[in-house]
């Protein structure tokens, strides 16, 4: 996995945590590893019997990005990742229009191997779906709102790891951190926190000793770790 193009995509999917664009910049993130022609979200409950080939999409759906033309009515050829946690799944579907194109085993494996990043952040997407106090900084649904609800996000979920490691990092060692997950490179964060460039690599470089990883690339694995994650195909 080629971590230095998924960066910029990695941030734009956090930034657009609980907004109308996380489904596209999800379906661009999985582009960069998998060809697939459409993604789908959805979040069920765990006694549900429905698949995710045959839930119903009124309720069901959380967000989906469909780039099939065809009006055929061909079976598609789909895998489906999930996520289960308390009493609810999360599942990401990606779909290919023609089934003769049919996943390989090594692609079922391109997408096990990138689940473990796709899908916490679909739950915190969902989880942020949900009513929020109103944010007095930026009117609701501005690009500032958008921007700093994935950023609250982030955060939020960065300290709840932290939590769970029982470790803990001074201020400016998180916002290294957090800036860089978020996307943003050493010289933008350098530029945004008032440091030099080597001063912002070296709150990295602490931080990444007392977490016990080696570097950013690392920083994103430790940050997404997997909690229960299947991959199935679909059902022919």
């Amino acid at each position: 996995m080629n971590s230095q193009l998924l960066f910029p995509h990695i941030g734009k999917v956090i930034a657009s945590t609980g907004s109308r664009s996380f489904p596209r910049m999800l379906h661009d993130l999985i582009l960069t590893q998998l060809a697939v022609d459409a993604t789908h979200i959805r979040k069920l409950p765990m006694d549900s019997e429905s698949s995710p080939t045959s839930a119903s999409t009124d309720n069901q759906m959380i967000g989906h990005i469909d780039l099939i033309t065809s009006a055929s009515n061909a079976k598609e050829s789909a895998l489906h990742l999930t996520r289960r946690k308390d009493d609810c799944s999360y599942t990401i579907s990606v779909y290919r229009s023609n089934q003769s194109q049919r996943f390989s085993a090594q692609e079922q494996s391109i997408l096990q191997d990138f689940s473990p990043l796709l899908l916490p952040m679909v739950e915190k997407h969902i989880t942020a779906l949900q009513p929020q106090p109103a944010v007095a900084a930026s009117p609701a649904g501005s690009a500032d709102g958008v921007e700093n609800l994935g950023l609250q996000t982030l955060r939020l979920r960065f300290n709840e790891r932290l939590s769970q490691s029982g470790l803990a990092l001074s201020n400016r060692e998180m916002e290294v951190c957090i800036g860089l997950l978020s996307g943003r490179t050493a010289p933008e964060l350098a530029e945004q926190l008032q440091l030099k460039v080597n001063t912002v690599e070296s709150y990295l470089k602490r931080a990444a000793i007392k977490m016990g990883i080696s570097g950013r690339h690392s920083l994103m694995r430790w940050m997404y770790a997997a909690e229960e994650i299947q991959i199935a195909p679909s059902p022919l």
